[in-house]
């Protein structure tokens, strides 16, 4: 229920009580508490008897306040009941709690915009227990999030406030994926004025956008029809390379998957090459590539390269292996 119901109607019980005081004191001379008391009662019907006698005049603002004070009277305690009835305190308690959640949030990613892009991230995310907010300013979305458990907040991403709900000082990265260029363009710089550091990762609808985000300051830019169309003609071009890269990133009925880990400063493994860290025997993983920490991308590396602080290394293989594997990585 709207709110502003709420406060229409206690806006004209209060015009009513502030017209009856008034009114006596003005045209029946009465002190002003007398006839404040006087249009109480008159108001609630109780029965007590006038406080003096009434003129004409004052027996017709009597009249006035008993048709004006039932209806709003009658009006005011319905809203109430429904608020109450409602849920709205529900509502009240939820947000608060939705706040505290999104507050204690850290390291997390802030989804701007619950579109088609936006929908499947959250999906892929939520599946892989990685923390995120969703900011979205459409209230039929905002509906389909809380039912789908995903933490929101109602409000435009392209302002500080939105940004700054969200947890941008503690967030791991930021994207977005509305559907104006611009606003996308909007939220990286507003972003970026935030917090220099912030990955940000944008989507392009157009891909002559695509510079003018990476010069608002986004990190990653994807353009979601260039990529699909790309995809379309490889599958009729190269289908087993398409099929197996479906196995490898997205799941299958095998239980394999591609995934990247980084190699930690503690690590047991710096300084090891892939034959002594033993991966594939004890893994059973598949090393694709390795990332070194200077940015060199190494792919199909050799038996004989070492692992250094900060390589990150994509390998195919079980997923409960690749945890495993992280752990010690």
């Amino acid at each position: 229920m709207d709110s502003r119901k709420l406060r229409y109607s206690l806006m004209m019980l209060v015009a009513l009580i502030a017209f009856g005081t008034f009114g006596y004191y003005i045209f029946e001379h009465m002190p002003i508490f007398d006839a404040f008391y006087m249009t109480i009662i008159t108001i609630s019907t109780v029965g007590f008897s006038e406080i003096v006698p009434l003129t004409r005049v004052g027996r017709t603002i009597t009249v006035v306040i008993i048709i004006l004070g039932i209806s709003v009277g009658t009006y005011t305690v319905g809203i109430i009941v429904q608020w109450l009835v409602g849920g709205e305190l529900q509502k009240i308690f939820g947000r608060r709690k939705l706040h505290k959640q999104i507050t204690d949030l850290k390291n997390h990613f802030i989804i701007c915009g619950f579109g088609r892009i936006g929908h499947i991230i959250c999906k892929e995310l939520f599946e892989d227990h990685i923390n995120f907010v969703v900011i979205e300013q459409n209230p039929a979305v905002i509906e389909e999030l809380v039912s789908l458990k995903y933490l929101c907040l109602e409000m435009d991403a392209t302002s500080e406030e939105a940004l700054q709900a969200a947890g941008i000082m503690r967030a791991k990265g930021l994207v977005t994926a509305v559907n104006s260029d611009a606003n996308n363009v909007f939220i990286t710089l507003t972003a970026k004025g935030l917090r220099p550091d912030i990955f940000v990762l944008a989507r392009a609808s157009e891909e002559k956008n695509e510079e003018k985000l990476i010069k608002a300051g986004a990190t990653r830019v994807v353009s979601p029809y260039l990529i699909g169309a790309r995809r379309m003609a490889h599958v009729l071009k190269r289908p087993t390379v398409v099929d197996f890269l479906d196995i490898a990133t997205m799941g299958n009925h095998l239980g394999l998957i591609m995934e990247e880990a980084k190699v930690g400063p503690s690590s047991g493994l710096i300084g090891k090459n892939l034959i002594e860290n033993r991966l594939r025997q004890e893994f059973g993983v598949i090393i694709v590539a390795i990332k070194k920490a200077a940015g060199q991308m190494i792919f199909n590396p050799a038996a004989a390269e070492t692992l250094e602080a900060g390589d990150v290394i994509v390998v195919i293989g079980e997923k409960e292996h690749l945890k495993r594997m992280s752990a010690i990585l």
